[in-house]
């Protein structure tokens, strides 16, 4: 490998200090394998994933401010497993979703408030603490099969940085352990004080993995959305690789990409980004290269006004997409005032079909006079004020307005290379550098798979 594809790596901020959570981090070598495409559709892989992966894993089941009230609780689904995570007087606990009489799915709704769950087929009651509080007929049992009253069964959970994390194993790891990054790294965007304004989730045609490897690199930026070209970077992005599978792209927001001719050149992007914060285009007395900063003191200025605390912050946190990979299936595109969180979630049945599952996290906006972040792409009529809690909306794969034309442009591609990676002719996907969070996560998706965790 050459000099230029270890050393040379870009850098958001060569002056950041060591113990910044911005300073680049040290170059992790995952080799040069080309991994075999069949674990894009094989069965058998994907068996081999649910007995390997997914049980040992933390998953984010969802987020602390959607469970305020005292038995709120919500449905998480994945695979084949339904969970049910409540906001008990213990605390928020999980239980799987499975009546212990005959197996039968105890809750279908989405969400809601209930302190006792009635099994819809015959009537056994438990409280949101899995204890069995009441047998239909219970006198017709055999004492022996009841009488330690067969609640339901737990799943380990934990509350970390305002996320909920599940594990289905019988001894998880240590959470923070676990998720490999640096401490304070959550903690820092406040995550606790967001609320959900939008939550969607769309079927594709393609496994979990590959939308996965779709969102990890911005190398696809130039073709696949090249109006963002005015806007973000894409060559000019800082990758870095943390322990256990954990990695994160910082992608330069308010300035064009180095691929770009005129760097100085202002554009209608630009002007967008600017108006959402408050300041004039049209008197803007800068350049492109002048934007960024701009946006980043207008951020400051707004959040004091609202009552948000960005003092934790970077100036770079304050306009750059800090994409955030929580192995095995999460990327969260991390900005001062929200999340987006993003859910890679499988197929129950068919490995070329996954869930694309988004939560947009804001924190609440009250002023009428201050937008969204424009790279949100939120619906004009959106509830900003954290006031309301919408259920997920399901949308149709086709659905550009739905989805935003960033996302309909992945909705399009992402089957198509679903369908290549199957071809005789496709020997495996040979990764680059500016792709090395696709290598790093492949990297550990083998070790659970080779039983080495």
């Amino acid at each position: 490998m050459s000099d230029d594809a270890t050393t040379n790596q870009y850098v958001i901020n060569p002056d950041a200090p060591a113990e910044s959570l911005e300073a680049k981090q040290p170059w992790v070598d995952n080799g040069v394998d080309i991994v075999s495409p069949d674990r894009y559709y094989s069965s058998e892989f994907k068996s081999e994933e649910w007995n390997k992966l997914w049980p040992k894993v933390w998953l984010i089941a969802g987020v602390e401010s959607d469970l305020p009230e005292l038995n709120d609780y919500f449905v998480f689904d994945v695979g084949h497993e339904s969970i049910i995570v409540s906001h008990t007087k213990e605390g928020i606990q999980a239980h799987y979703n499975v009546c212990s009489h005959r197996g039968n799915r105890l809750v279908r709704e989405e969400r809601g408030n209930n302190k006792q769950f009635t099994c819809p087929f015959h009537s056994w009651r438990f409280s949101n603490q899995g204890e069995l509080k009441f047998i239909t007929d219970r006198h017709t049992f055999r004492e022996e099969l009841v009488c330690d009253n067969p609640g339901l069964t737990p799943v380990n959970c934990v509350v970390h940085a305002g996320i909920i994390f599940i594990n289905m194993s019988d001894n998880p790891p240590d959470i923070k352990e676990y998720l490999g990054l640096p401490e304070g790294y959550l903690e820092a965007y406040q995550v606790h004080k967001m609320k959900v304004v939008r939550h969607q989730r769309v079927e594709w045609d393609a496994n979990w993995k590959t939308g996965i490897d779709a969102f990890y690199e911005t190398y696809h930026l130039h073709a696949v959305h090249p109006e963002t070209a005015g806007v973000m970077g894409d060559l000019n992005v800082q990758y870095d690789t943390f322990e256990n599978g954990a990695s994160r792209m910082i992608v330069p927001i308010g300035v064009p990409t180095v691929r770009a001719r005129d760097q100085d050149a202002m554009n209608e992007g630009l002007d967008w980004m600017l108006s959402t914060v408050g300041i004039d285009p049209a008197t803007f007395e800068g350049g492109a290269q002048e934007v960024r900063a701009a946006i980043q003191k207008a951020k400051r200025k707004n959040a004091a006004e609202q009552g948000v605390d960005y003092s934790q912050l970077t100036d770079g946190q304050l306009t750059d997409s800090w994409a955030t990979g929580v192995f095995p299936n999460v990327q969260m595109g991390m900005h001062a005032e929200a999340v987006f969180l993003m859910r890679f979630l499988p197929h129950a049945t068919d490995p070329e079909k996954f869930y694309y599952d988004t939560m947009t996290l804001m924190h609440p906006i009250t002023d009428p006079s201050h937008q969204a972040p424009a790279w949100m792409g939120l619906p004009e009529d959106t509830d900003l004020s954290g006031k309301t809690r919408e259920n997920m909306v399901e949308i149709q794969s086709d659905d550009n307005e739905a989805l935003g034309i960033v996302l309909a442009q992945d909705s399009e591609l992402i089957p198509v290379v679903q369908q290549g990676i199957r071809s005789r002719g496709f020997k495996g996907p040979i990764w680059g550098e500016q792709e090395q969070r696709l290598r790093h996560f492949h990297a550990e998706l083998d070790r659970y798979l080779n039983d080495e965790k």
